[in-house]
């Protein structure tokens, strides 16, 4: 066998050890190690088994990744969340909101919607959002007769929002994979993420207007009778303060204030403080949310190495050059060339995770970007519109079993399927106008950073 097809022997069976439920970034490590060990291997200067370039590759990776600068963010971004999420904020925030926006159509929805969308800017993580939500708001919004199919949708899409929404710890991943700058890519992905939320939230008004059977009004004295001033007073202690905390880490990261690890710092210090003012910074929850953002950091640094080891090893034997060469061979257009990247990433969407995703397989795509005009920046907030529906698509829809993990047991798989499907055609709808008017994403980076 040639070099270019031991590269695609590896690709292909590094897609079947996953499918086949072994951890992805030890599979990542031990492909990449061995294939490795292959592709370096010249017995002439060989003095021992060890004696080949692939472990100090291996070393050098491992270095490289944790004396990155820019995953320095991802343990202080992941810390604000975890620790917002163990004080109980969100609870407040979905109650201020559901009540703020009772008179709407569909107002629990909305409120779970706003909710996600806010908690996703302080966690990034779709599991973390999807399932506190399916605690907090689905048991709410079936108590309130709330159609099943349609509260899981709607918990299921908002839930997927940290994937777009900065400070997503996608787009800083994308950053070091890439070299684009965080603050360019989050400046980019602010109009399209908050886009997406509002082609959500006219979905859950225009369905409840037109079938009030599938989201009734809420009901109950305190709901009914919550004056104009307590609205305001909630709302100064539950939502304002979570929105300046996350609006100022996010504006010193747009206005070049601070680095995107001074501001994840800023923001995990504010966490603390949210937590103590509202009395809930206990020696508990301090040591379960430090517990998990060391987990969720490893877990992404190993991805990570290995990702990294494995990607060298695939270009080094051909492989990223039989893509290349398969591509032009076929004359797209430069339209042409962005769905088939997208339709490929939403196939792979399904059985991997969007970091492998982002690590393994849009590296393959960059060297190509140049040659069909289009911007890495643009790229990349397609990747995260794009991210959205592997997480929503059945069969393989892991937010819906997120969801299904939590959700009461009457709550069926199958209704949780059909309540997504909606909001797919809103993500669709999403991608073709940022297809058609790229400026949703450049605008403001160009504005932003055009010096």
């Amino acid at each position: 066998m040639t070099d270019p097809q031991v590269a695609i022997l590896m690709m292909i069976l590094f897609i079947f050890v996953i499918l086949l439920g072994f951890p992805i970034c030890f599979t990542l490590m031990a492909m990449g190690v061995a294939f490795g060990y292959y592709a370096y291997y010249d017995a002439s200067r060989m003095t021992s088994i060890f004696d080949n370039q692939i472990f100090d590759l291996f070393v050098n990776q491992t270095y490289s990744v944790m004396a990155n600068d820019v995953l320095t963010a991802v343990p202080l971004f992941l810390f604000m969340g975890y620790i917002i999420e163990r004080a109980n904020i969100v609870d407040r925030l979905f109650l201020t909101l559901q009540i703020s926006m009772r008179r709407m159509p569909g107002s629990m929805a909305i409120a779970a919607l706003a909710t996600c969308a806010i908690f996703a800017t302080a966690t990034g993580i779709v599991g973390a959002v999807v399932t506190l939500m399916g605690l907090l708001a689905l048991p709410a919004m079936l108590k309130a007769k709330y159609d099943t199919s349609f509260s899981a949708g709607v918990i299921c899409a908002g839930g997927c929002l940290g994937i777009l929404i900065p400070p997503s710890i996608m787009l800083i991943v994308y950053s070091a994979t890439t070299n684009v700058p965080v603050m360019r890519l989050y400046a980019g992905a602010i109009i399209p993420g908050f886009l997406l939320a509002g082609l959500y939230i006219i979905y859950v008004v225009g369905r409840a207007a037109f079938n009030p059977t599938l989201a009734p009004k809420p009901q109950g004295k305190d709901i009914e009778d919550s004056s104009f001033g307590a609205i305001i007073l909630m709302l100064a202690t539950s939502f304002f303060p979570l929105a300046f905390l996350i609006v100022s880490v996010l504006g010193a990261i747009l206005m070049g204030l601070a680095t995107p690890s001074e501001a994840a710092a800023i923001g995990a210090l504010g966490g603390l403080f949210l937590a103590y003012c509202y009395r809930a910074l206990t020696w508990q929850r301090l040591r379960e949310s430090v517990y998990l953002t060391v987990r969720t950091s490893a877990m992404v640094c190993w991805l990570f190495v290995g990702s990294w080891t494995f990607a060298s090893v695939f270009s080094y034997l051909g492989g990223h050059d039989i893509v290349k060469d398969i591509v032009l061979s076929m004359n797209l257009s430069p339209l042409m060339f962005l769905i088939l990247a997208q339709l490929i990433i939403f196939l792979l969407g399904w059985p991997l995770e969007w970091s492998e995703i982002i690590i393994i397989f849009v590296p393959i795509f960059l060297p190509m970007l140049s040659l069909f005009n289009v911007d890495p920046l643009f790229f990349g907030i397609l990747v995260a519109l794009n991210l959205q529906t592997s997480f929503l698509t059945p069969p393989m829809a892991m937010a819906a079993y997120y969801l299904k993990g939590v959700a009461p047991p009457e709550v069926q798989l199958i209704a949780i399927f059909k309540g997504i499907m909606p909001f797919l055609a809103m993500v669709l709808i999403a991608m073709i106008i940022l297809y058609n008017f790229p400026q949703v994403a450049l605008w403001l980076p160009n504005k932003l950073y055009s010096s």
